[in-house]
């Protein structure tokens, strides 16, 4: 099939707009729910082989829409069953996903941005610098891709299961890229969709606080904040975005989601960097923090990339941090590090971005990048 550059990628349509582009071409709002269920449940992108939908509904489709996912550029297999995939954005610039399979579930890690303009220390992405925030369809076109690659078939006693959690913690920062990100996770949420449950998709943030105001009103999904210091000296350091908005601001920011959507907690990612932020003294910090409230905290191990000079805190200190912080009443979890080999695990991501601008998220003067 050809595609047009007015072709609309129905990948990017919530349901209501789905309706009204259904509405302009002629047809009744069922139509909706029966492209939904090809689009989304069976993964077929081809309008031909949706044979319960009018031979005129469909040649109309051929001629106006498209089921438009990324294009893979490489895939890489880790030794732990991880797979990582290269996506093409346009021209030279690409972006990361990756599977991470488990027992119980299938996480799907997902990019909401080409590069990243935050700048934090301890992420290989942050050192790309930013180009472009990608599409809703381009966000959406991560799962649903992933689940026909998986899919396999009937005969393949292989097959992997299909992506049963999706977490927004890949290149870039979701929330600056509000506008294209919401309807994404209102297509991931929609039963007509992925039907994915709330506590299923996950949005991680650094910390833009207007914006977690503004994701209360407008979605209603897990929420995980990258904290990763327990006070305002040295996470300025490290996530430079708490220049703008520090901890306790951000913190409030997160109480009043979790009020808002009646939700269970926030996950706080917790990297552990040898000799920064992994002390007894830093653990008892941040325990009176997030003591008594809605939060557990994700210890993350620190995982290197190149030109990098941190280092990753040793397996017993982390256990230490971990005690100290359970002592205190604080929930709290160590991460097991999935897809290292190959440069898939949390903050290894790196893409590839070419054009990319100087623009960091930590300094006053860059608020337009946020509403992009």
């Amino acid at each position: 099939m050809s595609v047009s550059a007015t072709t609309t990628n129905l990948l990017g349509l919530p349901r209501p707009e789905l309706e009204r582009f259904v509405a302009g071409l002629g047809s009744k709002p069922f139509r909706a729910r029966q492209l939904m269920h090809w689009v989304y449940k069976r993964a077929e992108p081809s309008f031909e082989l949706m044979t319960d939908l009018a031979k005129t509904f469909r040649a109309e489709l051929q001629e106006q829409a498209c089921v438009r996912a990324p294009q893979i550029i490489t895939e890489h297999r880790s030794a732990d069953g991880t797979r990582k995939w290269l996506l093409r954005a346009d021209g030279s610039q690409a972006f990361e996903m990756v599977y991470i399979p488990e027992p119980d579930r299938a996480t799907l890690c997902i990019s909401s941005q080409v590069g990243c303009a935050l700048d934090c220390a301890f992420c290989s992405t942050a050192q790309q610098g930013f180009n472009r925030n990608l599409t809703t369809a381009e966000i959406v076109g991560q799962v649903w891709l992933a689940n026909r690659l998986l899919a396999g078939t009937v005969a393949d006693l292989a097959r992997e299961r299909a992506v049963t959690n999706v977490v927004l913690m890949g290149m870039g920062e979701p929330l600056a890229n509000f506008r294209n990100v919401v309807p994404a996770l209102d297509i991931f949420l929609d039963d007509c969709a992925f039907d994915l449950s709330r506590r299923r998709v996950t949005l991680s943030t650094s910390g833009l606080v207007p914006q977690i105001y503004k994701l209360a009103e407008h979605s209603n999904v897990a929420l995980a904040v990258s904290l990763h210091a327990p006070d305002d000296a040295l996470r300025n350091e490290l996530v430079p975005i708490n220049r703008v908005h520090p901890i306790a601001e951000l913190l409030a920011a997160c109480w009043h989601y979790i009020d808002e959507r009646n939700g269970r907690s926030v996950t706080f990612e917790y990297v552990m960097l040898e000799g920064v932020n992994d002390s007894r003294a830093q653990a008892r910090a941040l325990a009176k923090l997030l003591a008594g409230r809605p939060a557990k905290v994700n210890l993350i191990p620190f995982n290197p990339f190149p030109g990098t000079r941190l280092r990753r805190s040793g397996p017993e200190v982390v256990r230490t941090f971990r005690d100290e912080l359970l002592r205190h009443g604080v929930l709290a979890t160590v991460r097991r590090t999935r897809g290292d080999d190959i440069d898939a695990a949390c903050g290894q991501l790196a893409g590839r971005v070419i054009d990319r601008t100087t623009v960091r998220l930590g300094s006053r003067s860059v608020g337009m990048v946020v509403r992009a």
